[in-house]
């Protein structure tokens, strides 16, 4: 789909607002012969989908195939796309050599966009309102209710039901539950739990007394310390998704993301993928040539 570089940004907020993983692609740099100008922009969904222009058939492979890497990693990179031999890199440049006739040289700003970690906080004490607003302040989605699809749950009702918000937040996938509690009431809302049915493994999940270990705190700070041990969580999970599958173009040698819009074609019962539908096409006309190669 072909969105200019405006619409290419309002897409972006929408799949922003949807909570929808993606990664922006910006041309930066261009070093002619090339299609792509400075300021042009792509989204690159993590089906590999691209949408926008970051230049033709030469980039678009490369940059799917790096927004794919970043979505998954959740870093993002610079990346150069260039005749072969033409660069060696540098700290933080990835190369993506291509044998395009144009010659030219790309440069393309991968920014993995990766949606915000949604909250839920179950409680109207002092420490649940304060943690709220704290982690809305940072840019975390909050609600007061459970939803499907919060990655953490804090229960901080001060005793009133906390034995029910956390058999319902337990239902739930949630990465993180907490309850805010004093050890010796979490291990009364364990046991009530445990009475219920709910085996080791469950109760496990249960962080509590939720937050760092300050000392004695008030409940505003109490919130400060839940969302400090919240903020460690997130970024000591596990890489945010699977790297993409990858093959090698057996015309050009590129490699190149394997996704719904990757041209293929089979032969002999194997199937090979290819950075563009000209190299599909002259692999097509005689796959012997090329398999040859290999």
């Amino acid at each position: 789909m072909r969105l200019d570089r405006g619409e290419v940004l309002v897409e972006a907020g929408r799949l922003t607002a949807e909570g929808r993983p993606f990664a922006l692609a910006t041309v930066v740099s261009v070093r002619r012969p090339a299609s792509a100008r400075r300021g042009d922009r792509g989204i690159v969904t993590p089906d590999g989908r691209l949408v926008g222009w970051v230049g033709g058939a030469c980039s678009e492979p490369a940059v799917v195939r790096e927004a794919l890497r970043a979505i998954a990693e959740g870093t993002t990179r610079l990346l150069r796309i260039c005749p072969p031999g033409s660069s060696d890199g540098g700290e933080g440049v990835v190369v993506a050599e291509s044998s395009c006739a144009s010659e030219g040289t790309v440069e393309v700003l991968v920014e993995p966009q990766l949606p915000r970690p949604l909250l839920a906080v179950v409680g109207d004490s002092p420490a649940a309102v304060t943690l709220r607003d704290l982690a809305a302040a940072i840019g975390w989605r909050v609600t007061a209710d459970l939803e499907d699809g919060a990655e953490a749950v804090v229960v901080a009702t001060m005793g009133r039901g906390d034995a029910d918000a956390l058999d319902a937040a337990l239902a739930t996938p949630a990465g993180y539950v907490g309850l805010v509690a004093s050890a010796k009431r979490a291990s009364v809302e364990l046991a009530a739990l445990r009475e219920r049915g709910l085996d080791e493994a469950a109760l496990a999940r249960v962080r509590s007394p939720a937050g760092l270990d300050l000392g004695p705190l008030t409940q505003p700070e109490i919130a400060v310390a839940v969302l400090a041990e919240l903020v460690a969580w997130r970024h000591q999970r596990e890489p945010v998704g699977e790297l993409p599958v990858e093959a090698v173009d057996p015309v050009c040698g590129m490699t190149v993301a394997v996704g719904v819009d990757t041209p293929s074609a089979e032969h002999d019962g194997t199937t090979y993928w290819f950075c563009c539908p000209g190299c599909r096409g002259r692999f097509v006309r005689d796959p012997a040539k090329f398999l040859a190669a290999i």
